[in-house]
C-alpha cells in the first residue's frame, strides 16, 4: 500500500530542489544567503524521503519534521523581508545578492522563498500525518 502523506513530501521536496536548480542554473538567478540555507534544508530531504517511501518507513517524521519546520520558519522570515518594507533593516543578508530582492513576483506575492514556505509547508503538513496515523 502506499504511502500517500511520504509520497507527497518527497515529490515536494523533488519539485522544490528542481526549481531551485532551474532558477540558479537556468534563468541564473543568484541564490542569497537565505535562499542558500533554504536549500541547505531542503537538498537532502529528497535523499531521506526517497528511502524512507522506498522502505515505508512511517518514523522518518522524526527526522524530517525538525528540518522541515526550521524550513517554514526560514522561508518564512525570507517572504517577510520581501514583502514588508520595514522588515529589510532585519536582513541576514550583509553581503551579495539582497535577501529582498525579488526576481520573480508571480501575480504580485509569488516569490522564490513563498514557494520554498509552500514546499516547506506542504512537507510539514505530511509529516504531521505521517506521525498522528502511528
Amino acid at each position: 500500500m502506499v504511502n500517500k502523506p511520504l509520497l507527497l513530501a518527497w515529490i515536494t521536496s523533488i519539485i522544490a530542489m528542481s526549481g531551485s536548480l532551474f532558477f540558479s542554473e537556468q534563468m541564473k538567478f543568484v541564490p542569497c544567503t537565505l535562499c542558500w540555507y533554504q536549500r541547505i534544508l531542503m537538498y537532502p530531504l529528497v535523499i531521506l524521503l526517497a528511502i524512507a517511501f522506498y522502505r515505508n518507513d512511517k518514523e522518518i517524521y522524526k527526522y524530517i519534521l525538525p528540518i522541515s519546520v526550521i524550513g517554514v520558519i526560514m522561508a518564512g522570515y525570507h517572504y517577510a523581508l520581501q514583502k514588508i518594507p520595514s522588515m529589510s533593516e532585519f536582513s541576514a543578508c550583509t553581503s551579495g545578492v539582497p535577501c529582498s530582492g525579488q526576481y520573480i513576483n508571480w501575480f504580485g506575492f509569488v516569490t522564490i522563498p513563498f514557494l520554498s514556505l509552500i514546499a516547506f509547508i506542504i512537507i510539514t503538513v505530511s509529516m504531521i500525518v505521517l506521525w498522528k496515523r502511528k
